[in-house]
């Protein structure tokens, strides 16, 4: 009999990992509301802001793949993983969980590379919640659940691309460097994740590209035909951009994957970003919301 996997937030990135996790586990997926067109799970209905809707889910699985974002009703915590995990304590706890976070919890590191013993310094609401999330996980993880900790920057696909930032005019800034990994890859590093992640250990989970904002952004106009955006430098993009717009320019950092490499034994099918794959698999492109 096959092992019980939950999934919490199935959005693209977890539906992407449903057909590998298929083979090994029975699947139950955490559901706000029930989706007819998910196929081959059993939903679970619950929220995590609701602790009372979340009662079926004690002793359920024997692993977790949690890959729901926190709420933004707080700046620098998580009460949906509190809740979450306090659920799980009630009964037999998961063998296993694997939780998809940034690597915005670094912060600006100047265009440094980065590995995992990096201390953090998060420089946003949103890195600080993502920090709070991981302190209560590494804390679960001394109970006896190997917690793996993967930490992800901007994902790309197909449908994940910034296309209408683009077409809105948004500046770009030079000389700092931005990371990605193609969606299909995370996956790929989730379902690993789960099956060779070491107790309370941190991955960093992008590929081998080595681009600017600025490079990335000219590189996706001139492949769509759009308007290179305007490069301005940090001080007059935090003049024009909004704060949010703005934080998306302001940290730059270089990404080391080699754990994710040498322990979780990841081999990306797309190791860096290849316009000519990006051009035949877009159709229409799908601005990122």
């Amino acid at each position: 009999m096959k092992r019980r996997l939950l999934i919490v937030g199935c959005g693209d990135i977890a539906r992407r990992t449903l057909p590998q996790l298929a083979r090994h586990w029975r699947i139950y997926v955490l559901m706000r509301e029930r989706d007819p067109s998910l196929k081959g799970v059993t939903q679970v209905i619950g929220d995590l802001d609701h602790l009372k809707t979340l009662r079926r889910l004690t002793g359920l699985a024997h692993a977790v793949l949690y890959t729901a974002p926190p709420s933004t009703a707080t700046n620098d915590d998580d009460p949906r993983i509190r809740r979450f995990m306090a659920v799980l304590r009630r009964g037999r706890l998961p063998q296993s969980l694997v939780y998809i976070g940034t690597t915005g919890v670094y912060g600006d590191c100047g265009g440094q590379w980065v590995t995992e013993t990096r201390p953090i310094a998060p420089l946003t609401n949103r890195a600080q919640r993502r920090v709070a999330a991981e302190i209560a996980l590494r804390h679960f993880g001394t109970t006896g659940c190997r917690v793996s900790l993967l930490r992800v920057p901007g994902i790309y696909a197909a449908n994940r691309l910034p296309l209408e930032r683009i077409r809105q005019g948004w500046p770009v800034v030079t000389e700092v460097f931005t990371n990605h990994i193609h969606a299909d890859d995370l996956a790929l590093a989730c379902a690993a994740a789960l099956l060779r992640g070491r107790p309370n250990r941190i991955y960093n989970i992008c590929d081998d590209s080595e681009w600017t904002v600025e490079e990335w952004f000219n590189r996706l106009a001139q492949t769509f035909h759009l308007p290179l955006p305007p490069s301005v430098s940090r001080r007059e993009a935090q003049r024009i951009l909004s704060p949010m717009q703005f934080s998306f320019m302001n940290e730059s950092r270089r990404i080391d994957n080699r754990r994710m490499k040498k322990e979780l034994g990841v081999k990306l099918n797309h190791p860096v970003i290849n316009m000519e794959t990006l051009t035949r698999m877009v159709t229409k492109p799908t601005p990122v919301t």
